[in-house]
């Protein structure tokens, strides 16, 4: 799966876990090219290429994805990460992320929103 990361989402431990496990990932805490990038460029960013974002920024991302639907205006995916769940839970970032893509191809996150659940 393609994904990107919002810049709260360790590109170091959760990005290079996904990528191991055969994701290809683009993490906004570990490129240059993100920084000072706003929250619907970066849902731009990630719907002109193609790739899922995984986000602990529910508050904003929520909203965003709530006007681009009444824009009729696509997305590829979004997997908020809920407060329940903290930054440094780098294990459960990447079980969670794994578990709400299994069985999953790309073209079925086209406007998709799911919640990372805790197991």
């Amino acid at each position: 799966m393609r994904l990107i990361l919002d810049a709260h989402v360790s590109g170091k431990r959760v990005g290079q876990s996904l990528r191991d496990a055969g994701h290809d990932v683009r993490a906004a805490d570990s490129e240059t090219g993100f920084e000072g990038m706003e929250d619907p460029d970066l849902l731009a960013l990630a719907a002109q290429e193609g790739r899922t974002l995984v986000t602990f920024n529910v508050k904003d991302f929520s909203r965003i994805v709530g006007e681009w639907a009444g824009e009729g205006r696509p997305h590829a995916g979004i997997i908020l990460v809920p407060g329940s769940i903290r930054h440094h839970e780098f294990g459960v970032v990447i079980a969670g992320t794994q578990r709400a893509l299994e069985g999953t191809k790309q073209r079925d996150w086209v406007d998709r929103v799911e919640w990372m659940r805790r197991r």
